[in-house]
C-alpha cells in the first residue's frame, strides 16, 4: 500500500453513460492506493446524478452543486472538499486515462514537484473545431505570458494540495492552472498521457470560448506581472499620459504667448485629454497599492511563500 493519500476529482456535466465505466477504471487505476473518489455534479439536467447515486463504493463522495457554475468553480468546490496529499484532477468524459494517474504520482514525490499536468500527445479531437484553436490559445499562452507549457488545456493534473487549495479559481480560469501555479511559485512540470475519443455524449468546449480565453488572458497578464506592483502599471502609463499632455500644452503656451489663437484647437483638447487621464491612471494606482497593502495586512498575509522547510537528520559540515 502506498503511503500517500490520494483525491481524484472529478467534475462532470450530462455525461451519462459515464460515470461507471470511469467509476472503474479509477478503481483499478488506484490499487495499492488510499484513494478518495470525489465526483462534482456541476448541474447536469441528463441522468448523470441518478447513475452516481446508484453505484455503491465506499471512496465515492457525491458533491451535487445547485446549478451549473462552470468547470473552474466545480473544480474549486471538489479541491475544498479533497483531504488527500496529493489531488488528482480529471474529466469524467472517459478522454482522460485513470492509467496515467499512478505515472503522474510517482513523478511528484520523486522529483518533488508541485504540479504535474498531462500533455495529450495523440489528441483524440476533431482537428478543425477542437485542435486548431486550441493550438492557438496555447501559442498565445505560452507568448504572453512566458510560462512554457505544451498543453494548458488537459485536465489531467496532479497536485500537492497545499499548492491546489492555494490557485483561487475563480470565473473560467481552469484553463490557466499552469499560469496560476507559476504565479504562487510551484515547481511543475509536464508528461505525455494518453488520451482517448469520445464516446457517448457531446463535447461542451468549441469555438465560442475563444472569446473567454483572451479575456482571462488580459487577467493573467496583470496578475503574473503587476498583482503585487499595480503602481508599476498604472503610474507609468499615468506619468507618461500626464508628460506628453503637459509637453503639448506648454507647446501651445508659447503658441499663444507669440500671439496665435489656440482656443478650440484639437491639440489643445488633445493635450487636456492627455494631462486628466494621467492624473486619473497615477491615482488609480495609487488606490490599487492600497488596496493591495491592505489585502495583504488585513488578513495577516505575507506577499511571499516559502514553499518547504527541509530538515536534514545529518548535519552538514561546515
Amino acid at each position: 500500500m502506498n503511503n500517500v493519500y490520494v483525491s481524484v476529482v472529478v467534475c462532470v456535466y450530462n455525461e451519462a453513460g459515464n460515470i461507471y465505466p470511469m467509476v472503474e477504471q479509477v478503481s483499478r487505476a488506484l490499487v495499492g492506493y488510499d484513494y478518495e473518489l470525489i465526483y462534482v455534479n456541476d448541474g447536469s439536467t441528463d441522468q448523470t446524478l441518478a447513475e452516481l447515486k446508484t453505484i455503491l463504493h465506499d471512496r465515492l463522495v457525491i458533491l451535487d452543486l445547485q446549478k451549473n457554475y462552470g468547470q473552474s468553480l466545480a473544480l474549486a468546490a471538489g479541491i475544498e472538499a479533497a483531504k488527500g496529499d496529493f489531488i488528482v484532477t480529471m474529466d469524467g468524459d472517459l478522454q482522460n486515462d485513470p492509467a496515467d494517474i499512478s505515472r503522474m504520482l510517482k513523478l511528484a514525490e520523486d522529483g518533488d514537484y508541485d504540479l504535474v499536468a498531462g500533455i495529450r500527445a495523440n489528441r483524440q479531437d476533431g482537428a478543425l473545431l477542437r485542435k486548431l484553436p486550441s493550438r492557438l490559445a496555447n501559442a498565445l499562452i505560452r507568448w504572453s505570458t512566458d510560462v512554457h507549457m505544451k498543453d494548458y488545456g488537459c485536465a489531467l493534473k496532479v497536485f500537492r494540495a497545499d499548492l491546489a487549495k492555494n490557485l483561487g479559481l475563480y470565473g473560467e480560469l481552469h484553463r490557466f492552472i499552469p499560469v496560476l501555479a507559476h504565479l504562487e511559485g510551484a515547481r511543475v512540470t509536464q508528461v505525455d498521457v494518453q488520451h482517448h475519443p469520445r464516446r457517448i455524449g457531446q463535447s461542451k468546449y468549441g469555438l465560442g470560448r475563444t472569446l473567454k480565453v483572451v479575456s482571462d488572458l488580459i487577467l493573467m497578464l496583470f496578475m503574473k506581472k503587476y498583482l503585487r506592483k499595480p503602481m508599476h502599471l498604472f503610474g507609468n502609463w499615468g506619468l507618461l499620459s500626464l508628460l506628453v499632455g503637459l509637453g503639448v500644452n506648454a507647446y501651445l503656451l508659447v503658441l499663444k504667448l507669440a500671439g496665435q489663437e489656440i482656443w478650440g484647437k484639437p491639440l489643445l483638447i488633445l493635450g487636456m485629454m492627455l494631462v486628466l487621464a494621467g492624473i486619473q491612471l497615477i491615482s488609480f494606482g495609487i488606490m490599487a497599492e492600497l488596496q493591495m497593502r491592505t489585502y495583504y495586512e488585513s488578513q495577516e498575509k505575507k506577499p511571499y511563500k516559502v514553499r518547504r522547510v527541509y530538515r536534514p537528520s545529518v548535519p552538514v559540515a561546515a
